[in-house]
């Protein structure tokens, strides 16, 4: 199922759009959805990776810096 929607680019960001549509040989359509279904998949992986690392100890920001300092790359 697809939904009409009106979206605002901007015009440098329109152009290469449809120049990547016209040389994949897809529509402008296919190019937007495609982009926006990439960008949530990643989101979702992101997602599952702070779930499965929710549990893992934290480090402070100030131990962090220790460690670099005592290891010579700061």
């Amino acid at each position: 199922m697809t939904t009409k929607a009106t979206i605002y680019l901007d015009a440098k960001l329109h152009r290469a759009a449809k120049v990547k549509a016209a040389q994949t040989n897809n529509t402008l359509s296919a190019v937007m959805s495609n982009a926006l279904r990439e960008s949530l998949r990643e989101d979702a992986i992101d997602l599952a990776a702070i779930r499965t690392r929710a549990n893992e100890p934290a480090r402070s920001f100030e131990a962090v810096l220790k460690d670099l300092k005592r290891d010579g790359l700061l």
